[in-house]
């Protein structure tokens, strides 16, 4: 399994509120094509403005997410809505608990 972490921050919180919008749109087309093989997660942090993406996936065609017209649509203008560019790291799991209630 691969992962992969992406953290940028967007410039204003109307550019948020776009940014969200289309993370919406992803987590709403993955659940709709049932997706196998990946996980993915959005976090925003407190000031509104900075996000990191998690996703861990399976196989060796790359990312499934990049396949998703929903996500080519997030990309596809990422760069008007950013202060600080997306960087992306490829990270390797080292442990993992998950106690919460489904």
């Amino acid at each position: 399994m691969k992962s992969v972490v992406v953290r940028y921050k967007v410039k204003s919180p109307e550019a948020a509120a776009e940014n969200e919008r289309l993370i919406r749109a992803v987590f709403d087309q993955l659940a709709r094509d049932d997706v196998d093989g990946v996980r993915y997660q959005v976090f925003k942090a407190a000031d509104g403005v900075s996000f990191t993406h998690v996703s861990a996936f399976d196989g060796v065609e790359g990312n499934p997410l990049t396949k998703l017209q929903a996500f080519k649509a997030f990309t596809a203008d990422i760069a008007t809505r950013c202060e600080e560019p997306p960087v992306t790291t490829q990270v390797e799991a080292v442990g993992r608990f998950d106690n919460l209630a489904p």
